[in-house]
């Protein structure tokens, strides 16, 4: 597991405050609050049906609370105009499960887009950034190839290259090892952990892989049917005391 990171007094970059969501009659999270240290690999747990996804809609603002609010970086989302909204959201990237490529552009393509939809950069510079978000994510070379010719892991970079395009400082990944075997997961998490080191990212990442949390968490945010029933570092999570997260990492098979 990676070094704890302390927040040294500093602002959360984003926050969720007494975040109540729902769909129709059916609440999804209740009073959930929850900070996003700078520098922090945080990780979402919870089993399935518990609010992650839905808790990270929020965080990017796909999602308006049904009560409550969503801090980004100091102001509440939803009190922002359009045009800060724009700029709130240029610096965030979101990694999405499979990666969401667009399969009929190649790989450069597709890591031009937030360059191209949100800048006024000239074709060269957004193709020399893009050659540089590929290099650090170990796709050089490929800027050709179409999605449909990448292994999954290599779509899994492509996707984080394509969120790291913007040089956002907050990067949201929603279960990035989904469909992975072992070997590669190992690789994708080493490449996080250099990232937020190299680049001073804050990542936030739901998953359920535990190998994955062992190795990149710093701190856990555990859902139970839509609360917030605990955070902190995993050592912490396995003798918390609290039911279904005991549960969680023995089925799981988690080991200290």
């Amino acid at each position: 597991m990676s070094d704890p990171v302390q927040n040294n007094g500093k602002e959360p970059l984003a926050s969720v405050v007494n975040l109540k969501a729902a769909y129709g009659d059916h609440v999804v999270l209740d009073d959930v609050s929850l900070d996003i240290t700078e520098g922090e690999i945080l990780v979402i747990l919870g089993n399935s049906g518990c609010g992650k996804t839905t808790l990270l809609k929020h965080f990017i603002g796909l999602k308006q609370p049904s009560e409550g609010h969503v801090k980004l970086f100091g102001d509440d989302w939803w009190s922002l105009d359009e045009p800060e909204r724009e700029a709130a959201i240029q610096k965030i990237g979101v990694l999405f499960q499979y990666g969401a490529l667009l399969g009929s552009r190649t790989l450069a393509a597709n890591v031009a887009v937030p360059l191209e939809q949100h800048t006024n950069l000239s074709d060269e510079v957004i193709s020399r950034i893009v050659g540089l978000k590929l290099r650090q994510v170990g796709l050089q070379g490929s800027e050709k190839l179409l999605p449909s010719e990448l292994s999954g892991g290599m779509r899994k970079r492509a996707g984080l290259a394509r969120a790291l395009a913007l040089d956002p400082p907050l990067v949201f990944c929603d279960e990035p090892s989904a469909g992975l075997d072992p070997a590669t997961t190992y690789l994708l998490d080493k490449l996080l952990l250099d990232l937020r080191t190299n680049l001073g990212l804050t990542l936030v990442i739901v998953t359920h892989e535990t190998a994955s949390i062992k190795r990149i968490a710093d701190r856990i945010a555990f859902l139970d049917e839509g609360k917030l029933v605990f955070t902190g570092n995993l050592k912490e999570a396995m003798s918390s005391g609290i039911e279904p997260v005991e549960q969680f990492f023995h089925v799981a098979g988690a080991v200290t």
